[in-house]
């Protein structure tokens, strides 16, 4: 650690927070605003797209895909390259080549390049991510000044995520390329703000040299995330053979790419765990509404956005507590109480709505209660996750939660489009509970384990 991390950390760890420690925060928080952005603004532009561009429905999909792929794909290398390289090198490179591919993507007249530059900016959001967490929770010690700036972090993760519906519908209205155009001067100030506040720090001493497990570790997330979002089960055999030869590698090898000791710990498995039931189930709910609202009850992109506004409010404004709650409640409590609320919010929705559900009576208390599980759950998830974690795999921990969320909110995702294909032409609410039922069944699952957490201590 250098001298201007030690200070920081003192800082941080007295309470007394100067305004270069705030502005590598801001800088943090730009970068996981754009990331969540990036995933949500999308969406409502993609008939935009294909209209001018001549795509078809199938090619439409890999504007989306093309960006989950590369970022869930490739998340646990980029969090474990920045402990190996050096966390300020890996991210400012990486922030650079984000706010090259979002120009791009605005500027291109080429199907096949808007492709590529999604891909590539999933990519430089999965070295971005990560990177960003581990420099915050090295950056702030472990108690209350690592809560409180893990709660603002994520609440600007999931600001990012609920305006990317707004702010989609708004600038798509304008022209479907300012949604990739509007990102680039952010990206550009979180690089220069990276470049002049970001502490240097030293890249770790070992694990560098494992090639096959680089090799056989992206290979086999890709593969995996690749037969996740196409529906191509079969390829997992060949991912999951790749990942079970990255095991043995790394049982092995002298310098592991990835110390599988680290997934020994309980409260670290639950935490992932967690998160892949807190995303999986929180992005397929917000797909189930936006279909049924969109193609069923004919909303347009904005009154759509402004519906599940709500959500994202309370997650907004609610995140910041989150980290006193920590200090005073802990992690396990708080993140089996977001998981209760999680399950609560699925069952009102499926007990109470009919066949035409009221927005004020069913789906606005779903919301509210959704958007309360993931400020209550999404920060506190994290800060379990990397807690007792030295600071040289705090990448790699960062990287791990960060995957379970994307391969439980693609895993999640890919079942839930398929129980409802038909029902948008059936025209009823009922045909959507097939889906809403495998939501509320992981929300419970992710419930049964934490309450299983919470109670085996204290026998």
């Amino acid at each position: 650690m250098t001298t201007t991390e030690t200070s920081f950390t003192g800082a941080a760890h007295a309470g007394r927070w100067p305004l270069r420690l705030w502005g590598v925060l801001a800088v943090l928080c730009t970068v996981v605003f754009l990331d969540g952005l990036d995933i949500s603004n999308i969406g409502v532009a993609l008939p935009s797209i294909g209209a001018e561009l001549g795509l078809s429905t199938t090619a439409l999909q890999w504007v989306v895909n093309g960006y989950v792929l590369g970022f869930g794909g490739l998340l646990l290398l980029g969090g474990r390259t920045a402990d190996l390289l050096g966390r300020r090198r890996v991210f400012l490179v990486a922030v650079a080549v984000f706010t090259v591919a979002s120009l791009a993507g605005g500027l291109v007249d080429d199907g096949g390049l808007l492709i590529a530059s999604r891909f590539v900016k999933g990519l430089a959001a999965a070295f971005t991510a990560p990177t960003a967490l581990s420099i915050l929770t090295t950056t702030f010690p472990e108690g209350p000044a690592r809560n409180r700036a893990l709660g603002i972090f994520t609440a600007f993760s999931a600001c990012g995520f609920s305006s990317g519906l707004l702010l989609g519908g708004v600038l798509t209205t304008i022209g479907w390329r300012w949604n990739f155009l509007v990102p680039v001067p952010l990206a550009l100030a979180a690089l220069i703000g990276g470049v002049l506040l970001i502490a240097r720090d030293r890249p770790a001493a070992a694990g560098g040299q494992d090639l096959g497990g680089a090799v056989t570790l992206t290979a086999g997330m890709l593969l995996t995330v690749y037969a996740v979002v196409t529906a191509s089960w079969l390829l997992l055999i060949p991912a999951v053979a790749l990942l079970a030869g990255f095991v043995l590698i790394e049982k092995r090898v002298r310098h592991p790419l990835v110390r599988l000791g680290l997934l020994r710990t309980g409260s670290i498995v639950r935490a992932n765990a967690s998160m892949i039931a807190l995303m999986g189930s929180y992005v397929s709910f917000q797909f189930i509404m936006t279909l049924y609202l969109q193609d069923v009850l004919r909303w347009t992109p904005l009154q759509v956005a402004l519906a599940v506004l709500p959500l994202g409010l309370v997650v907004v404004f609610g995140s910041p507590y989150v980290g006193r709650l920590v200090s005073s409640w802990g992690t396990a409590r708080l993140i089996t109480i977001s998981m209760a609320l999680l399950t609560l919010s699925y069952l009102w929705l499926l007990l109470t709505a009919g066949s035409d559900p009221h927005y004020l009576a069913q789906m606005l208390p779903t919301m509210l209660l959704n958007g309360g599980a993931f400020a209550f759950g999404y920060g506190t998830i994290v800060t379990q996750a990397t807690d007792g974690v030295a600071d040289a795999e705090q990448g790699l921990a960062s990287g791990l939660v960060q995957t379970s969320g994307q391969v439980g909110m693609a895993l999640v995702l890919a079942v839930t489009s398929t129980l409802v294909a038909s029902a948008t032409a059936a025209g009823s609410f009922t045909s959507f509970r097939p889906g809403l039922i495998l939501v509320t069944a992981v929300a419970v699952a992710g419930f049964l384990l934490n309450l299983y957490g919470l109670i085996r201590p204290r026998r």
